[in-house]
């Protein structure tokens, strides 16, 4: 079927002008993505393969077909994928490699409730959870702030960063949780406020971004344990040096053993969103 594609692209491309060559391609990019996004990855990748038979310096597609054929296990298609996107674009080589790093990492961290002793070049990011329609917080997002607060105070010259948006009742994740992190005595000169992500991957790149402003060269991510090892891809993902994983006792045991394969989809889901590489052109 894949190879049946791709002579049908090679002829379009041929044929029909550079245009709809384009849209051929394109519309293989975006099948290739809904297929990751429905949990069929072995479509995904076949999509993939007819994309770059059409077109062999599509770097994303390239960048995607290593990522896939790591979470598949198949050693031989990353190696191939990796060398002939090197060839194409070195940036992008390096971005993916950095990517396989990242989901490497996280799958192999453990959800820990004991706070890591750091300095101030180090910053303590707590991610938001959906407020209640008054802007209380959930039982949820206490744990994490609790568990922060813990940290905090471990590390005493660390910033700290809150971050969500999602507001309700006129008020953000973020700006909840320093209400209460100011409540328990944290000064307020010291929390940073990112009150724009609407998401783990926007958590990631925005409070990134806001520890490179910082001088941070490393964080200590605080969220749920069964949330812990997707943020803490986004993260590496997005630039940050991810020094602990922070998190509550609530469900902790639980999350200890390392995720089963199928359980990984989706910290390789949103490491590729976090790297930016589009769902659909």
């Amino acid at each position: 079927m894949a190879a049946a594609v791709a002579a049908v692209a090679a002829v379009t491309s041929a044929t029909i002008g550079p245009a709809a060559a384009e849209a051929d391609v394109t519309a293989l990019y975006n099948s290739a993505q809904r297929h990751f996004t429905d949990g069929d990855d072995a479509a995904g990748r076949a999509d993939l393969r007819a994309l770059i038979a059409a077109d062999p310096n599509d770097a994303d597609a390239l960048a995607l077909q290593a990522i896939w054929s790591h979470y598949a296990g198949d050693h031989a298609g990353v190696g191939e994928a990796m060398a002939r996107l090197g060839a194409v674009d070195a940036g992008m080589a390096a971005g993916t490699a950095n990517v396989l790093r990242a989901v490497t990492a996280a799958a192999s961290t453990l959800p820990n409730p004991l706070p890591a002793l750091v300095g101030p070049q180090t910053g303590i990011v707590v991610l938001g959870y959906g407020l209640l329609p008054d802007g209380a917080l959930r039982p949820e997002l206490e744990n994490r702030l609790t568990a922060a607060w813990v940290q905090a105070v471990a590390a005493p010259l660390s910033p700290v960063i809150v971050t969500g948006g999602n507001p309700q009742n006129g008020i953000s994740e973020a700006e909840a949780m320093r209400h209460w992190l100011v409540g328990r005595g944290l000064p307020s000169a010291r929390i940073y406020v990112e009150d724009r992500a609407g998401s783990t991957v926007q958590n990631a790149l925005f409070s990134s971004r806001m520890l490179r402003e910082l001088g941070a060269t490393g964080a200590v991510v605080v969220t749920s344990p069964n949330h812990i090892r997707r943020a803490v891809a986004d993260f590496i993902v997005a630039g940050t040096h991810v020094v602990g994983a922070m998190t509550s006792l609530e469900q902790l045991v639980s999350e200890l053993p390392p995720p089963a394969r199928a359980a990984q989809r989706g910290i390789y889901l949103d490491a590729t969103r976090t790297f930016q590489l589009d769902s659909a052109r």
